[in-house]
């Protein structure tokens, strides 16, 4: 018995037990969801849900790899009696169903599928994309449960989100800086949100000359407000911290409902080692705020008031509507 003790004291001595990833601690307490159109990087980090947005399908559509899913689209369509803009219009929804189709295979959960950017204004045309995007996935036999539309988190692209909720097709508001635009999400009852953590930070990192971090980050600060708000509320709509530019933004986040994560930051995380502190709970928010409630005019001007988010959202609408121009380039083409 003694020997047996020994050699079991010696072996616990050679072998350290194994510390976790703070991916995998992060895991424990949020979803974590791949931002991107690499099918390689989802299948290596094992996301619950992925999202994309027309600069990532730009990204993957120019690869080799992923240019396949681009010339089967253009083939669908080349006895296609469509006017040519119409004919690229759909080679381009094609390619969008196609990539998530792809995903879908690899996620357990939900894809995020965007809605065209430069309908950002238009509620009708919104409403009608996105039913579009809805019929072309439950055709191949896919649950609308499953997809998520990506819609600006304009007043237009809320109030457009709010009606396509009401039919049970499931919305992400993206572009996502004021806090005003959280409000009107929640109260529109829409499915997720998607605040850009990253990009609110570079707006004050530049602004102030201040290079943030942890709790002091803005866009921490920003996820922080909303999620705890939402909690003490009870608004079902979820919180996705998105648009990271390090792993301390993202770890200071942890508890946080969803966190969308490119696959550079995954992969830090993962070869990081060491347990996360979770830093949001919904069983106690910390928020001392009132109950707030906006019609178009109020939304208006207290988004009008918010200079960073004011420039933040345009400034992702015309970069997100020059990739899709892109994308229709590379189509045409094909074509």
């Amino acid at each position: 018995m003694k020997q047996e003790s020994l050699a079991s004291s010696a072996l616990r001595g050679h072998f350290k037990p194994v510390m976790p990833s703070q991916l995998d601690s992060l895991k424990q307490f949020t979803v974590v969801v791949a931002d991107t159109g690499d099918f390689a990087s989802m299948q290596e980090y094992q996301p619950q849900d992925a999202t994309t947005n027309p600069s990532l399908i730009l990204q993957a559509a120019s690869k080799p790899e992923y240019k396949s899913l681009v010339e089967k689209a253009v083939a669908e369509h080349k006895d296609s009696d469509l006017s040519r803009e119409a004919l690229i219009e759909a080679i381009m929804d094609r390619v969008l169903i196609l990539f998530g189709l792809e995903i879908l295979k690899i996620v357990p959960g939900r894809v995020s599928t965007e809605v065209d950017a430069r309908l950002s204004f238009d509620k009708k045309a919104t409403i009608t994309k996105a039913k579009q995007l809805i019929e072309a996935y439950e055709s191949e036999g896919i649950s609308r449960n499953r997809i998520l539309i990506k819609i600006a988190s304009t007043w237009e692209g809320i109030k457009a989100a709010e009606e396509l909720e009401k039919e049970g097709i499931h919305c992400n508001l993206t572009l996502l800086f004021a806090f005003a635009q959280a409000v009107a999400c929640a109260e529109a009852g829409v499915q997720l949100i998607s605040p850009f953590v990253g990009r609110i930070y570079d707006w004050f990192k530049k602004e102030n000359g201040i290079d943030y971090s942890g709790d002091e980050d803005p866009g921490v600060q920003s996820v922080t407000k909303i999620y705890n708000y939402y909690k003490k509320y009870g608004y079902k709509t979820e919180v996705m911290g998105a648009s990271f530019r390090n792993t301390g933004q993202i770890t200071s986040l942890t508890g946080c409902d969803l966190l969308t994560i490119s696959p550079g930051l995954l992969e830090e995380l993962q070869n990081t080692d060491g347990p996360l502190e979770q830093k949001l709970n919904e069983e106690s928010p910390e928020c001392d705020l009132g109950k707030i409630s906006l019609d178009e005019k109020a939304f208006r001007f207290e988004f009008n008031e918010d200079a960073m988010a004011t420039e933040k959202t345009a400034q992702g609408i015309r970069a997100f509507s020059a990739d899709i121009v892109k994308l229709e380039k590379l189509i045409e083409s094909m074509v």
